[in-house]
């Protein structure tokens, strides 16, 4: 695996946040963000892919069953959860810029300072113009590292705190 310098120096932050976040047994590794629209292509792709490095995912898709509040179980995801990914495509950006559920779990991610942009067939500019803070940070691109490579990034961004604890 490689990281470009700009890379390892805009993800430290984010190891940092994790680390210090404390384990607890029902504690996701990532809560993953993501619009509607997505929930069956690009997002059920990163999940997958997540899962299969041994990411432990909050997703809307599996941990929302019938029948369960929607905000509610979203709220109870983000306080679940260690980091927050947001995977930014076409239709996440007119979800935001139209005050979607989305918008409500950025805002939560954000406050927290724990929150790691994926940009998927859409540019960083597109989401600045859209979520300047959101666009502020610095985070991982599909144009540069396919998704597999994303997976496998946020795994070892992930299994920083994994490492710490199995030492101590």
């Amino acid at each position: 695996m490689s990281y470009t310098t700009e890379q390892v120096r805009s993800l430290t932050p984010y190891r940092n946040a994790v680390v210090r976040a404390a384990p607890a047994p029902e504690l996701r590794d990532v809560f993953l963000c993501h619009a509607w629209d997505d929930r069956r292509g690009a997002a059920t792709e990163l999940h997958d892919l997540l899962e299969a490095v041994g990411v432990t995912v909050w997703f809307s898709e599996k941990d929302i069953v019938l029948g369960q509040p929607f905000l509610r179980e979203i709220d109870r995801g983000l306080a679940r959860s260690r980091t927050g990914l947001v995977l930014v495509t076409p239709a996440l950006l007119k979800r935001v810029d139209n005050g979607g559920v989305s918008d409500k779990e950025l805002s939560e991610l954000l406050s927290r300072d724990l929150l790691i942009p994926v940009v998927h067939e859409t540019t960083y500019d597109d989401l600045r113009k859209v979520s300047p803070l959101l666009g502020s940070r610095n985070g991982l691109d599909s144009a540069d590292d396919s998704m597999a490579d994303i997976a496998k990034k946020i795994a070892e961004l992930v299994a920083v705190e994994e490492e710490l604890v199995a030492v101590n």
